[in-house]
């Protein structure tokens, strides 16, 4: 293959840390297998958070499930089912590792429990990205960032936080915005979009006006654009606030920029880098739903909006993401894993020992690389005892006998791996498709370029990263964010892979694909060209200020939460979340997608339902 002009002038050349290639995807250096392999006890031969390259849904993650999906395993395989629990959780994620603390609070703390996770890692989508440079340790986050939500937190989920120590009135003392005095947004436009590659400081801070004049846009989609962003106008006159709302929900924001505001179509590539709830963007997103979120165009409409659920107020961000409630979770139910007493300030900077993991003999055992591919009942529905659970482990397929079973794993896996379900509640957990993104980590030996233009986070609406930003200025537990930039840091950047013209449904299943096809050589070329040329003004050179990537790949992301636009209005018991998740026999199932809202709470209150489905299976409440 004919390598780009600009490959050895990116670095690209260059040996990065713990970077090499195996069949196109990066993998550790170091270890003498790719970092997926077992070592003899079970554990992983390599320590997960601190690997580079493709993360996330790594190779090794998912094939065992595709397998699964074209048919392999239509029949219980033949396995030793000499292993038995009281419990096994599909899933180690936070809605997993909260079933299991659920469960041996609700059926007894002398209860065995073995959590099957497909990745290397446990948390899920809290991943923890770890690096390294001249022995300073640098933390990043590979999913879930804050425990923030637009729902306030139930009794138990806020609970269950508190009881892990989390006070999330304490935030303000560790995070330190004074650290980016004097930078702000920038937004990036490309000469492949914007006919031009230019910078301009102060998005969301300069007045519209004098933003928009700097702007890489014509004179016509500059007009239209201040007067959206400056004007109070009603674009819907002569009708009540109610029938606004119904017509606002029943339109995209795009259609509504176009129609009914005036706005040219030569504006709307500006607006690609706007992600909305549930990564909707501007042509998937009702124009109600932006209206909730203060974009412009509403001001004069008088739409009589209820206010929102302040999500401010229950915020809290670790280095590392939710990945540090993962690890206080793990260290609640396995607590060898992490040795002494544990806080969540400690915890940030304590080493996991995965070879805790899953001890024989202990009573919760979490055993990782092992996707679950059957769950069937012993003996009638209504009659049986017990389940037998087959899992893939390497190259092995094996098997385990349980009381109960929580699902706790991605909902249209679930119709493959227990075909007991109805047909009904197979389609809709097939209903919704999950959002594809990639949370890419990319490693900086310093951030005096971005102090030199002014900016600490950007938009990029034609380029391959839509959006970044310097990690968040957070010190913790003997933790100590960057606060020179002179110092090593991570910047994350965001990708949501999107086709425009397609329904929401259509796109999110593009995008899955895309992620799945797309070698980290790609990702670390667009990423290095990407960061040269937004910085390259302030003197950043991609070949040797960039240290390390690692490019969290989610193509079965977050949570499918319905709309106005794409999803018909049905009663709430009618909804296909709803429906999906209901117990079958000794079955239950937990995991954001059965809440339809991909938040910490909504994982926690989803793994409390399962618990309590089996609970009433069983007669007990």
């Amino acid at each position: 293959m004919t390598r780009p002009r600009d490959y050895q002038l990116l670095g690209m050349d260059r040996a990065i840390t713990r970077r090499d290639f195996l069949n196109g995807v990066a993998v550790a250096i170091g270890a003498s297998t790719a970092p997926w392999a077992l070592a003899q006890e079970g554990a992983p031969s390599v320590y997960p958070p601190a690997l580079t390259g493709l993360r996330g849904s790594h190779p090794g993650s998912f094939e065992a499930a595709h397998r699964l999906r074209d048919g392999e395993f239509s029949r219980f395989p033949e396995v030793d089912l000499s292993e038995e629990c009281d419990l096994v959780v599909v899933g180690g994620g936070l809605s997993g590792l909260a079933a299991a603390l659920f469960f041996k609070k609700a059926f007894g703390e002398d209860k065995t429990i073995l959590i099957l996770d497909n990745h290397d890692d446990f948390g899920g989508h809290a991943k923890r990205n770890e690096f390294r440079h001249q022995g300073k340790l640098t933390i990043g986050y590979g999913g879930t960032m804050l425990i923030s939500t637009p729902f306030p937190y139930s009794y138990v989920s806020r609970a269950l936080i508190e009881d892990l120590g989390v006070r999330v009135e304490r935030y303000q003392e560790y995070v330190d915005w004074k650290v980016y005095d004097g930078l702000e947004s920038g937004m990036f436009f490309d000469r492949e979009t914007f006919g031009e590659d230019r910078l301009v400081r102060g998005f969301g801070e300069l007045p519209w006006p004098e933003f928009f004049e700097k702007a890489c846009l014509s004179e016509r989609a500059k007009r239209d654009l201040i007067r959206l962003y400056t004007e109070r106008k009603d674009y819907l006159p002569g009708l009540a606030a109610e029938e606004k709302r119904e017509r606002l929900a029943r339109m995209s924001y795009q259609d509504f920029l176009v129609n009914l505001v005036g706005v040219t179509p030569e504006a709307i590539p500006f607006f690609r880098s706007q992600v909305f709830r549930n990564a909707m963007h501007i042509d998937t997103a009702p124009a109600l739903h932006v209206a909730r979120h203060h974009l412009p165009g509403f001001e004069g409409m008088g739409l009589d909006l209820e206010p929102g659920f302040d999500e401010s107020s229950y915020q809290f961000h670790f280095p590392d993401g939710n990945a540090t409630l993962a690890r206080l979770l793990v260290k609640r139910l396995v607590p060898g894993v992490f040795p002494g007493e544990q806080t969540p300030e400690s915890i940030v900077l304590a080493k996991a020992d995965y070879g805790k993991l899953d001890e024989k003999g202990a009573d919760v055992r979490i055993r990782l690389d092992s996707t679950v591919v059957r769950v069937e009942h012993e003996g009638a529905l209504d009659e049986a005892r017990s389940l037998r659970v087959a899992y893939v482990r390497g190259n092995e397929t094996r098997g385990v006998r349980a009381r109960h079973v929580v699902l706790a794993c991605y909902n249209a896996a679930i119709p493959y791996l227990a075909p007991e379900l109805q047909q009904s509640q197979k389609d809709a957990l097939r209903n919704p498709v999950k959002v594809p993104l990639m949370y890419t980590n990319v490693f900086l030996r310093n951030w005096e370029a971005w102090k030199k233009l002014g900016i600490s986070s950007f938009q990029a609406p034609g380029m391959y990263h839509s959006s970044g930003m310097l990690d968040f200025p957070v010190s913790i537990g003997g933790y100590e964010c960057p606060k020179n930039p002179e110092e090593p840091i991570v910047a994350h950047v965001v990708r949501y892979p999107t086709t425009p013209g397609l329904s929401r449904r259509e796109q999110n299943r593009a995008g899955m694909r895309e992620l799945l096809a797309t070698a980290f050589e790609t990702i670390e070329l667009e990423t290095r060209r990407e960061f040269g040329r937004i910085l390259g003004g302030g003197g950043f050179d991609p070949a040797e200020d960039i240290l390390a990537i690692t490019a969290n790949r989610w193509p079965h992301g977050y949570a499918y939460t319905p709309d106005t636009l794409g999803d018909a209005g049905v009663p709430f018991e009618e909804q296909p979340h709803v429906v999906g998740r209901r117990p079958l026999g000794r079955i239950a199932i937990a995991n954001s997608d059965s809440e339809a809202a991909a938040f910490t709470n909504t994982a926690i209150d989803a793994a409390h339902r399962a618990v309590q489905d089996l609970l009433r299976a069983r007669g007990m409440i």
